[in-house]
């Protein structure tokens, strides 16, 4: 059984009188410690993958499994625990609280935790060690972006999953943010699903899902992904 298990999994939204099908029975496998892109134009069903597997959302049909759990069968109380839990999250913006300070918003993270990873090592694991004290205001776009990914990594996730992280921060920025990300999964072993719309960013991942009218149009394993600083877009 892979870590990550889409079986034909379905998501319609009602809208008035009309259902809308965002994905269509959509099926792919993500091993565990891989670092995984989903790429594929706006409307594709991308962030509805990411919110069916990370819990914020409910299948309509199919099954979606996690290290061997069904997560499409959890009731709302399993669902709140499993985000609680299992799943990290990192966004396009940061959603820092702005009036705690960077140690402080990977520390709020850590509270709902079982077993969470120290908030002043995972900030300098993420290059801001010098920045435990700052604000938010104080803090430069990608450094708001490594408290971010340092908030979702000290819950200490089974999996990790990032949504057009490098969507609000400019080119070197966003390669640096990427790096990051990567580095973080071959350290650590977590395993990262990254989702964008930029084709170039398949270079650096292990396996790369291409969604198309919502479904897994074609999934690509890469012997040998690059690294991130070499990307060019």
């Amino acid at each position: 059984m892979a870590f990550v298990e889409f079986r034909d999994v379905c998501k319609v939204y009602q809208m008035g009188e009309v259902e809308v099908a965002a994905v269509s029975g959509m099926s792919f496998d993500i091993e565990q410690g891989e670092f995984v892109v989903v790429v594929g134009p706006s409307g594709a069903g991308k962030t509805t993958l990411l919110n069916m597997l990370g819990g914020m959302d409910s299948a309509t049909s199919g099954t979606i499994t996690l290290d061997g759990r069904e997560v499409s069968a959890f009731d709302e109380k399993e669902l709140t625990f499993y985000r609680r839990y299992d799943i990290g999250f990192v966004f396009q913006f940061y959603n820092l609280v702005q009036n705690l300070t960077a140690k402080e918003n990977v520390e709020l993270a850590s509270q709902i935790c079982k077993d969470p990873l120290d908030a002043a090592t995972v900030l300098g694991q993420v290059g801001l060690a010098h920045r435990l004290d700052n604000f938010p205001a104080q803090l430069s776009g990608g450094e708001q972006q490594r408290v971010a990914i340092a908030r979702a990594l000290a819950k200490n996730p089974k999996l990790l999953l990032c949504d057009e992280p490098t969507g609000a921060l400019d080119y070197n920025t966003g390669k640096a943010i990427l790096r990051l990300l990567q580095t973080t999964c071959y350290d650590t072993g977590k395993t990262v699903v990254l989702i964008t719309h930029n084709q170039a960013f398949t270079s650096i991942a292990d396996r790369v899902i291409h969604v198309r009218e919502g479904r897994a149009d074609e999934i690509v394993l890469n012997e040998h992904p690059v690294s991130a600083e070499t990307l060019e877009w």
